[in-house]
C-alpha cells in the first residue's frame, strides 16, 4: 500500500513510519523533517503545515495514498494553552480526515488517546469497572482529551456519512515508549523508565499504561489489512499486555485511585488497567514487547535497585 502518515517526525510517528516502510510505500508528512540519513529506505518525506488552508487536500491529492494515518497533533496535555491545544488538534483532525474523504482515500485512521476516559480529573474519577475498555464512557476533562474525543467522533461522523465507500478507524495508543527510551532516554514526562518503575507515583497518573511504539506500528499494519472485514468507524485501545509497574495493580491502584479497591481487585499479577481484548479478538493483533523484555538489563537492574532502596513497590518476577 501507499500510506501517508501525518506527524511522521514525532516520537510515535518515527516508529510508525519505520515499521510500515518495511512492507509498504510510506509518505511521511510533518512540519519538521527527520534528517535524511535517519529515514528508512524508500520513505518520501514532505514538510508542510497541515493547518494552512488547502494544504491537507493538496498533499493527499499529490500523494494518491491507499491509506492515511493521522498522528499529527500537540501530543502532551497542558504543553500549550488549552485553547491552542483544542483548536490545533481538532482542526488538524478535521482537515486531514475531510481531505482524505473528499479525495476518496479508501482507508483513514486517526490517533486518539486513553485520556478521553477522564482519569486524573481533579474533581475525582472512578470508572464503572476495571480493566478499562472501549465501552468505558468517555469523560474528558481537559482540552487535549476533549480534542481526541472529537477526533474519534469525526471518524464516526464520516463513517456514518460514507457508508461502506471509505473505511475509517480510530485508535488510542497508551503511554508511548520509543526505542531510545528503552536505552535510557527520558520519556515524554522527563523521567527515565527505570525511575518510573522504581516510583509508582510517576506512572500512577496514567494508570500504569504504556505501549512500545513499534507495537503501535505493527497494530496499524494489521488494522489496515483488516479494515474491510470489521465494522466501520471502530475505536481500539493499543497497549502492552502488562502494566508499567513492578507490583500488581490490585495492590498499587487503591493508593493512587481512592475508592478503587473493589474495582482493581482483579488486576492481579501483571494485568494492566487497559484492556486490549478488542484488538486481539477483532484483528488478531498481539503486542510483542514488554518492559520486561525491552528494558536494557543495566536499566532493569537500576530499576530493581531503586525499588529496593526506595520501597517503591514489590518486585514481580
Amino acid at each position: 500500500m501507499r500510506i501517508l502518515v501525518t506527524g511522521g517526525s514525532g516520537r510515535l510517528g518515527r516508529s510508525v513510519v519505520a515499521g510500515l516502510a518495511a512492507g509498504h510505500h510510506v509518505i511521511s508528512v510533518d512540519r519538521e523533517a527527520v534528517p535524511a540519513e535517519l529515514l528508512p529506505s524508500g520513505v518520501v518525506q514532505e514538510t508542510a503545515d497541515l493547518l494552512a488552508p488547502g494544504e491537507a487536500l493538496r498533499l493527499i491529492g499529490a500523494s494518491t495514498p491507499d491509506a492515511v494515518i493521522h498522528l499529527a497533533a500537540i501530543a502532551v496535555p497542558f504543553s500549550a494553552p488549552e485553547d491552542v491545544i483544542f483548536a490545533t488538534n481538532t482542526r488538524l483532525a478535521f482537515a486531514v480526515i475531510s481531505a482524505a474523504t473528499e479525495l476518496g482515500v479508501p482507508k483513514v485512521v486517526t490517533a486518539s488517546s486513553p485520556t478521553v476516559l477522564g482519569y486524573g480529573c481533579p474533581a475525582g474519577w472512578l470508572p464503572p469497572s476495571l480493566p478499562l475498555d472501549e465501552r468505558t464512557p468517555p469523560k474528558p476533562w481537559n482540552a487535549y482529551a476533549l480534542s481526541k474525543h472529537i477526533a474519534e467522533q469525526t471518524v464516526q461522523m464520516f463513517a456514518a456519512a460514507q457508508g461502506e465507500k471509505i473505511r475509517y478507524a480510530a485508535f488510542r495508543p497508551c503511554f508511548v515508549i520509543s526505542p531510545e527510551e528503552w536505552e535510557g532516554a527520558p520519556t515524554q514526562q522527563g523521567h527515565t523508565l527505570a525511575e518510573r518503575l522504581a516510583d509508582p507515583a510517576l506512572s500512577a497518573p496514567a494508570l500504569f499504561n504504556y505501549v512500545d511504539a513499534r507495537d503501535v506500528a505493527d497494530f496499524l499494519d494489521v488494522l489496515l489489512q483488516k479494515m474491510e472485514d470489521i465494522p466501520n468507524g471502530e475505536t481500539f485501545f493499543v497497549g502492552a499486555a502488562d502494566a508499567l509497574a513492578t507490583a500488581p495493580l490490585a495492590e498499587l491502584m487503591p493508593t493512587f485511585l481512592p475508592g478503587s479497591e473493589a474495582l482493581s481487585s482483579g488486576l492481579t499479577g501483571t494485568s494492566p488497567a487497559f484492556s486490549i481484548a478488542k484488538a486481539q479478538e477483532l484483528l488478531g493483533w498481539q503486542p510483542r514487547r514488554s518492559w520486561r523484555t525491552e528494558l536494557k538489563s543495566t536499566l532493569n537492574d537500576e530499576a530493581t535497585a531503586l525499588v529496593t532502596a526506595g520501597g517503591g513497590g514489590k518486585e514481580t518476577p
